[in-house]
């Protein structure tokens, strides 16, 4: 058995956008606190927590006008206008923001909730989620009032008043609740009202939409489809002749986690998440092409999307990709309330590689939306891995921003989930673990077997996640899947620091004892790769091929060798000028996994779009 190790690089594009640090001092004094109860705090995640009113500016002629129809499409660019401006500045943003509550109506009902938080902020912010916004500036020409009208001509017609007016494009997916566009003045900091549009209603609130695939046992002939709807009926998955009936879920404000200072997925984050249904596609055979489309005649189809299956457990071959801390990242020059930069590019190279047929199934390994309590990102992650997770079964492990929150049973009391506590995500990603709130698993596709944890939850000796590892590792049969691969979220390794030693010692010896080959984990947003490793030391090293190519024969087994993969989106972590003495590559670019294994022989290879 031949385990070899190379790397790739490719050409895209880059996409980046950042957000800046908030000073402390700008925030009302009596509402700091509560802003501790979530993580990588910037200016716009704090919009809801605002004094809000109208701009103190005598301006009778500001407008904002809203290039689309009045019922919105699934998927749009929106071009939108703001016109009579007297002065322009820096600080003048448009954004758009949609209701809280999906019964827009029900929201000034909830004054009292919101004062009890402590939030006194004035509608529409009181009560409406800003989903994303973008500074006028966008347009080139707008600080330097390049495009003027004018309002008042005196008797020989030179003109009295003349005002300025710009155009910024938005990208907007359907997110089921009615959107509006506010024109603000103050920036992000010191928010005001100039001029709101009317409201905007999406065609279809109830549509299907962003189906994904996932592996419900190891015999690639049963796929699971997941996708949601307005609409809490059952709908239908129609494949190969057949049709099921969805099964139907969803989850509300109150089945989030909170402590004594409230949480965004508790509050100001919350947006309605619709119904989440969920059929199992069965009479399929393994490693072959079908095509499905889901919905009903009453809430429409979604298009047909052609697929493939994973090959069944045993068999010779598999070709995966595999990545963590991928996140989202807007279409447009919007800011939101948590990017990941390098989301959209990486996003496409796996779409490519999956359109030429160059993998067979995905493993997304923890920090999967980074939605942190603000809700309607859901929507922006399952609407970016569409052209992946529709076409090959997309495989997930927990991370912390999608479980951890002070006592709510994670390991580590940090609130990176944003009180979301792993609900969102088990209902988005619903993977064949035994009961809710154990998300660890194992899989079999191919020559591999599969071993998910959870980092997230109880892994100490005498806990049932451990019994369980202990258990299937010990089970696996070598003869039919001979490579072994434990994928989490948490490392073991890493030169960047932050590991945790007491999970180290009690998880690693698991690994040399069931001789797992394979390591795969994520957390640190980079690439580093270990020699085979066991207790802090090099077991062996790898030999190296005439063509640069780090080589293990596994016949002669020694350690696991770890790779962590955090790369695929979120900001890059640079690496200390010391390494650890185990730590054989280390690369700093966005990128992800492409593994290739036959029952002889494993290939891993890092492919890294390359940023101009």
């Amino acid at each position: 058995m031949w385990f070899i190790i190379f790397l790739s690089f490719f050409v895209s594009f880059l996409h980046h956008t950042s957000t800046s640090p908030v000073s402390p001092n700008l925030l009302p004094i009596n509402l700091l606190d509560g802003f501790q109860n979530y993580t990588a705090i910037s200016e716009f995640r704090l919009l809801n927590r605002r004094k809000l009113g109208a701009c103190l500016d005598p301006n009778p002629y500001v407008k904002i006008h809203v290039n689309a129809n009045s019922k919105l499409g699934n998927d749009q660019m929106i071009k939108v206008t703001v016109s009579g401006v007297l002065f322009p500045s820096e600080n003048d943003w448009v954004g758009i923001i949609s209701p809280s509550h999906a019964n827009v109506d029900a929201c000034p009902q909830n004054f009292i909730l919101y004062e009890q938080t402590g939030d006194f902020s004035e509608l529409p912010l009181l009560c409406h989620y800003p989903v994303k916004g973008q500074y006028v500036s966008n347009d080139a020409g707008y600080l330097g009032c390049n495009k003027t009208e004018c309002k008042i001509r005196d008797q020989k017609g030179k003109c009295q008043v003349k005002t300025c007016s710009a155009s910024i494009m938005f990208h907007m997916i359907n997110i089921r609740t009615d959107i509006q566009f506010v024109f603000f003045r103050g920036g992000f900091q010191t928010p005001c009202v100039l001029a709101k549009s009317e409201l905007h209603k999406f065609a279809n609130p109830k549509s299907p939409l962003y189906g994904h695939l996932s592996s419900v046992d190891s015999t690639g002939t049963s796929m699971r489809l997941t996708w949601v709807s307005g609409d809490k009926k059952p709908q239908k998955v129609q494949w190969n002749g057949k049709s099921r009936s969805s099964n139907v879920t969803t989850f509300s404000q109150k089945d989030m986690c909170n402590s004594v200072l409230p949480s965004p997925a508790k509050d100001f984050g919350w947006h309605d998440p619709g119904y989440i249904h969920s059929a199992v596609m069965t009479g399929l055979k393994p490693s072959k092409h079908f095509s499905y489309i889901y919905g009903s005649k009453m809430v429409g189809w979604s298009a047909r999307t052609k697929f493939k299956t994973p090959p069944r457990e045993g068999s010779n071959e598999l070709k995966f990709l595999a990545f963590g801390d991928m996140g989202k990242a807007p279409r447009d020059a919007s800011v939101e309330h948590y990017i990941q930069p390098g989301s959209v590019v990486v996003t496409q190279a796996m779409a490519d590689e999956i359109s030429s047929g160059n993998a067979d199934s995905i493993f997304h390994i923890g920090d999967i939306s980074y939605a942190t309590g603000f809700l309607v990102e859901w929507d922006f992650f399952l609407h970016l891995i569409s052209p992946l997770a529709s076409k090959v079964s997309y495989m997930t492990a927990i991370g912390n921003h999608e479980r951890d929150y002070v006592n709510s049973g994670s390991v580590y009391f940090t609130p990176d989930s944003g009180g979301e506590c792993g609900v969102p995500y088990e209902s988005y990603f619903q993977m064949p673990t035994s009961a809710k709130d154990k998300p660890w698993y194992s899989i079999e596709q191919g020559s591999v077997h599969f071993v998910v944890m959870s980092t997230e939850h109880d892994w100490s000796k005498n806990s049932e996640q451990y019994k369980w590892m202990s258990k299937d590792m010990a089970s696996v049969d070598r003869s039919r899947t001979p490579w072994l691969i434990f994928t989490g979220h948490r490392p073991m390794y890493t030169s960047c620091g932050g590991v945790d030693p007491t999970f180290v010692l009690t998880v690693e010896p698991l690994l040399i004892k069931n001789k797992v080959d394979l390591v795969l984990f994520g957390h640190v947003h980079n690439y580093e790769r270990t020699c085979a490793v066991y207790g802090n030391e090099c077991k062996a090293m790898p030999k190296k091929r005439g063509n640069g190519v780090d080589t293990y024969d596994n016949n002669n087994y020694t350690a696991p060798v770890h790779a962590i993969i955090g790369m695929a989106g979120f900001r890059l972590d640079t690496f200390p000028p010391q390494a650890g003495s185990w730590s054989t590559s280390r690369i700093s670019k966005f990128g992800y996994a492409r593994v290739h294994t036959t029952k002889t022989q494993l290939n891993f290879e890092v492919c890294s779009p390359n940023f101009k």
